[in-house]
């Protein structure tokens, strides 16, 4: 039988899966949206699309590094609601993060 640590990393990783694929086809959706988004951006600031790809993620994770900024008025409005979107999807992942904790000390 497992010890305490491995225990709960094997429980918190079954329940953290499993729930990433009860709520996967929202991911999906949001990473979608969030790369569409960016080919806009990237369409009207006349970027690569490996540029506007970057840009996107970089921007709806918050990292936002500086090296791509947008400068036309819809690109701006867009990097908001990428950004905006970015949160929803973080907040997603870390709230399955904390229900899989959550079951998984309840477990051991």
């Amino acid at each position: 039988m497992e010890t305490g640590p491995v225990r709960f990393t094997l429980e918190f990783a079954r329940i953290f899966f499993s729930d990433l694929g009860y709520v996967g086809p929202i991911l999906m959706f949001l990473i979608v949206l969030i790369s569409l988004i960016g080919f806009v951006i990237g369409r009207c600031e006349g970027w690569s699309k490996s540029d506007a790809v970057y840009h996107a993620f970089i921007n709806a994770t918050t990292v936002g590094y500086g090296d791509l900024r947008p400068t036309k008025k819809l690109s701006k409005m867009l990097a908001v609601a990428n950004a905006l979107i970015g949160l929803v999807f973080t907040g997603i992942v870390v709230a399955v993060g904390i229900h899989a904790v959550e079951h998984a000390l309840k477990a051991i």
